[in-house]
This record gives C-alpha cells, structure tokens and sequence, in this order.
C-alpha cells in the first residue's frame, strides 16, 4: 500500500465535533478499504487567503493515511459530495515525516534581520496605541488646516 499526506478544509459554521465526525467517517472509508490512517492533526479554525464557496475561514485537518489508491479514490469522491467540505488535497509521499507537522511547530523562530534594522521587536515593546512612539510630533500640522492645506485665512487674504 502506498503512503498519502490528505488535508482537508471544513465550513466555518460547523462546530469542533462535527469535524471530527468527518474524520472518522473517512477512517471508516479507509479501513473498510483495507488501509490505515496514522496521525491526525486538527490545524483549527484558520483565515483563508481568498473567500472560498462564500467562506472566510475554514478548519484544517491533516491525515497520514496508508492506503490502496481506491480508498483514496473513495475518500475524495466522498468530499466531493459533501457540502461540508470546502477544500482537500491528497499528496502521495515516500515516508510519513516524525513528529509534529511544519504547521503545528512554533513559528516564533526567525532569526536576525538580514537588511541590518536592528533586532526584532515584539507588539508588547510598542506603545499604548500600538505605534512606535519614536517619532517626534510634526511641527508642520499647526499651519497646516484639516484638509492639509493652508489656513483659510491666509487663501482668502
């Protein structure tokens, strides 16, 4: 049997449960088949780059299936039909890969910036209102009056 790598994308209206009943009726499709399915991971509720069937976000599952290709075939019939499922994608890979996968791993390893700026700052080291707060105040605003021009005492002089 071969090994695939499927994910899947759920409406955004469906409850945690319901996705998980998705996911064990396609492990049912799969053993009846005569495959197993190994790890699964629930990505969670995720924004969408772009709106797909009038959804902006979706939840994302991750399957490690061992499978015969008919399972597989089955199994995405199945997703075609179901209006619960937006979005899906099945990649055939040599070896499953150990340990969490690159969407559940932490993200907050970036390294030092390459252009020179300095170190990275964190949202925490901003001010109360989330800028800066290293720039001083334009001194060009007292003359200038709310659409950015001149006072209107000095047009109409």
């Amino acid at each position: 049997m071969a090994l695939y790598e499927h994910v899947f994308l759920a409406r955004q209206d469906l409850s945690q449960q319901q996705v998980d009943a998705l996911v064990e009726q396609y492990k049912g499709v799969v053993e009846q088949a005569g495959g197993s399915i190994g790890r699964v991971e629930n990505w969670g509720l995720k924004t969408l780059a772009y709106r797909i069937k009038k959804n902006r976000k979706a939840y994302f599952t991750l399957m490690d299936l061992d499978a015969p290709a008919e399972a597989v075939q089955e199994i995405e019939r199945q997703m075609r039909l179901s209006e619960d499922v937006l979005r899906f994608l099945t990649v055939r890979v040599e070896a499953h890969e150990e340990g969490p996968s690159a969407m559940m791993q932490k993200r907050d390893d970036r390294g030092p910036r390459r252009d020179g700026r300095g170190p990275r700052r964190d949202r925490d080291d901003r001010g109360p209102r989330g800028d800066r707060d290293d720039r001083g105040p334009r001194g060009d605003r007292d003359e200038r009056g709310p659409r950015g021009d001149r006072e209107t005492s000095e047009r109409n002089a």
